[in-house]
């Protein structure tokens, strides 16, 4: 069995959830998700997966991860044992992200194992892409303002720019890791986006439009999407998926939104600059995609 271990927002989720299953898929073993880090986790919005997409999530109960990982399945120790001085008593089957960019040992487990990381690279589920993206079909239809939305998306070049700031501004542990995206960025991109394509149309998602609409000009026909609020916020990545060009910010959750377009013909921009705490991240962005 694999066992993928399920911590963060959606969009790490998403990445932990593909990461596991290409590999379930490869040994065509099992996959299970060990959701138990939830129980007092209190920030973005839960669990999610299950609720928002089709996934194959079938948690994996105690019993089965004691079977597993014996004594280490202790939350605690787990917790030790992701530190890399204790490494050496992980064991085969307690499997840490060894670094940030593509681990290239990824497939070489072929064993019963349980994965700890973010693993935040589309080469991990590349092999298996239709079945990810099956996998990550939205359950619920759009309503309302979000179907009037979409039908407008679909009729226009709509291109969806995503400006994450939120915790990256307010959380001084999270503000050592992330970059904020500046506004030279997004004018940047708009420019991008602008030279490429005709007559474009903005849509506008962020977790902060009150700065949106003060600091960031933009020059073109630009609708604001800021009426899905908590346990609908996945929402704006279902509106995002469905745009014809992406402006993405240093965040999983407008990566997915851009990355669930299958378009071949989608530009997609992302900034150059994601981590300010050296994290390598060469193997983040798809090779189509542009950063500036």
């Amino acid at each position: 069995m694999v066992v993928s271990h399920i911590l963060g927002g959606i969009g790490n989720q998403m990445f932990q959830y593909a990461a596991g299953r290409a590999l379930s898929l490869a040994n065509s073993q099992k996959l299970l998700l060990d959701l138990s880090d939830f129980s007092d986790y209190r920030l973005h919005h839960g669990f999610e997966l299950s609720r928002v997409f089709n996934v194959i999530a079938e948690r994996a109960e105690v019993s089965t991860m004691r079977q597993l990982l014996g004594w280490r399945v202790n939350r605690l120790v787990k917790k030790v044992l992701r530190r890399p001085q204790f490494s050496g008593l992980r064991g085969k089957k307690f499997v840490v992200e060894p670094h940030f960019n593509y681990w290239s040992d990824f497939f070489n487990l072929n064993d019963d194992c349980y994965l700890f990381g973010y693993w935040q690279s589309e080469r991990y589920f590349k092999l298996f892409e239709s079945v990810i993206r099956r996998d990550f079909t939205f359950r619920e239809p759009l309503a309302g303002r979000n179907s009037e939305l979409a039908l407008e998306i679909a009729n226009t070049q709509s291109i969806s720019l995503h400006v994450r700031r939120g915790d990256y501004v307010s959380d001084s542990k999270t503000g050592k890791i992330m970059e904020v995206c500046s506004s030279d960025y997004y004018h940047k991109a708009i420019g991008y986006i602008a030279e490429r394509v005709e007559r474009p149309v903005f849509y506008v998602f962020s977790d902060d439009m009150e700065w949106v609409r003060q600091n960031l000009t933009v020059e073109f026909p630009c609708i604001y999407v800021d009426h899905n609020h908590q346990a609908e916020s996945y929402r704006d990545m279902q509106l995002m998926s469905l745009c014809k060009h992406h402006v993405i910010a240093n965040s999983t959750f407008s990566w997915w939104g851009a990355w669930l377009n299958p378009s071949p013909e989608k530009l997609v921009v992302a900034p150059r600059s994601w981590f300010c705490n050296g994290n390598d991240d060469r193997d983040l962005m798809p090779n189509e995609w542009i950063r500036l």
